[in-house]
């Protein structure tokens, strides 16, 4: 799994590529609770895969983000990482675009 932050319009952007599972979620968890207080679009259109512990690190970024008064939006999902987020009610929970 590979991690990409860039800055676009004044808003941090953070590009995921890869599969993001029990082995890869630690590592991205690292990378996302460096984020705060600030605008925050997740790009996770290189993700093929996720699991329970890959959404646990989107619930807890977004509760970071909540916390610090910021916001996160996650886009370019791939169908069945979509498909996972609709079955487990996380696409109520989280800004998706």
């Amino acid at each position: 799994m590979e991690i990409a932050k860039k800055t676009e319009d004044g808003k941090l952007v953070i590009a995921v590529t890869g599969r993001v599972d029990t082995t890869t979620a630690p590592e991205l968890d690292a990378g996302l609770q460096l984020v705060g207080n600030e605008t925050l679009t997740l790009d996770l259109s290189g993700v093929p895969y996720m699991s329970s512990a890959g959404l646990r690190c989107l619930l807890s970024a977004q509760k970071k983000m909540m916390a610090g008064g910021g916001s996160m939006t996650v886009v370019g999902l791939q169908p069945t990482v979509k498909e996972v987020l609709d079955i487990t009610g996380f696409s109520s929970i989280l800004t998706i675009a």
